[in-house]
C-alpha cells in the first residue's frame, strides 16, 4: 500500500467510521477502486489500525467525561460483552468467508439503507433522552445489536443508533452511546486481530499504517463533531438514501468488472 493510499483510506475511515453508513464497507469499496487486494489479511491489518485511530479521538473528546463517569463505563462494558463473545465465535468464518466480499458488503450497505428510512418514517417519543438514563438491559441489548456489524456493510455505528431508536433512546442519546460502545468494541477486535495476524505486517508497512492510523484519528474528531450537531437537529433519512445509492452503484460496478 502506497502512502497515497493510506491517506484516502484514513480520510475514508475517519469521515465514516461512527456514521451510519459502514466504514468498513466502504473501506472495501474504495480499496478495490484503488485495486488493492482486500481479501488478504494484511489489508485488514490496514483496517484495523485505522479504526483504533477513530476510536481513540472519541476517547480524547469524552476524555473528561470517561475520566470521571463510572457509571458510564459500567455501562459500556456491559453493552461490549455479548458483542465481544459473538465476534470471538464467530470470527474465523467471518474472517474466510465474508470479508472483502465486494458484493455481500454492497448489498448489505443497501438494505441498511432501507431499514433506516423504514426506522425515520415513524415518529417515537423517547424514554431515554441522556446517558445517565440508560439501563443495564438497554447496554445489553445494544451490545447483541451492535454484533450484527460483524456482516461487511451493516456498519456498527447504524447498527446501534437505529437499534437503540427502537428500544427508546433519543437520537443525539443514542448516537453518542454508539460512540462509547465502539472504545472497547474496536480496541478489542484490533488488539485480537493483530496478535492473530501481526505476521502480515512487514517493515515497508510501517510508515503507511502510522500513515492511516493519524488521518483516521484527525477526520474521526471532525466527523464525530459535525454528526452530532447534525443528529441534533436532523433524522438520519439522508443516510439511508446515500446507502441505497451507495450500494447500487457498488453492485452495477462489481458486475460490471
Amino acid at each position: 500500500m502506497t502512502i497515497f493510499d493510506a491517506i484516502i483510506l484514513g480520510i475514508v475511515e475517519g469521515l465514516l467510521e461512527f456514521l451510519p453508513v459502514s466504514a468498513a464497507g466502504h473501506l472495501t469499496l474504495v480499496g478495490n477502486l484503488l485495486h488493492l487486494k482486500t481479501e488478504n489479511p494484511a489489508f485488514k491489518i490496514y483496517e484495523i489500525f485505522m479504526q483504533m485511530g477513530a476510536v481513540i479521538a472519541v476517547m480524547i473528546l469524552y476524555f473528561k467525561r470517561l475520566l470521571v463517569d463510572r457509571d458510564i463505563w459500567l455501562k459500556i462494558i456491559i453493552g461490549f460483552i455479548p458483542t465481544g463473545a459473538i465476534g470471538f465465535l464467530l470470527y474465523k468464518p467471518i474472517k474466510h468467508y465474508l470479508l472483502g466480499n465486494v458484493l455481500i458488503t454492497a448489498f448489505m450497505v443497501f438494505l441498511g439503507g432501507i431499514i433506516i428510512l423504514i426506522v425515520e418514517s415513524k415518529e417515537r417519543t423517547p424514554k431515554v433522552n441522556n446517558l445517565k438514563d440508560i439501563t443495564i438491559k438497554d447496554a445489553i441489548t445494544i451490545g447483541f445489536i451492535q454484533s450484527l456489524a460483524l456482516i461487511p456493510g451493516i456498519s456498527r455505528s447504524g447498527a446501534t443508533i437505529i437499534g437503540a431508536m427502537l428500544i427508546g433512546f433519543e437520537r443525539r442519546t443514542a448516537t453518542e452511546f454508539s460512540f462509547l460502545i465502539a472504545i472497547p468494541t474496536i480496541l478489542s477486535a484490533g488488539f485480537y486481530s493483530i496478535l492473530k495476524d501481526h505476521s502480515e505486517i512487514h517493515s515497508q508497512d510501517i510508515l503507511p499504517m502510522g500513515v492511516s492510523f493519524i488521518t483516521a484519528l484527525i477526520f474521526a474528531i471532525l466527523s464525530v463533531k459535525i454528526f452530532l450537531k447534525f443528529v441534533s437537529s436532523n433524522n438520519l433519512k439522508v443516510f439511508g438514501f446515500y446507502r441505497i445509492i451507495t450500494g447500487i452503484i457498488y453492485l452495477l460496478y462489481d458486475k460490471i468488472i
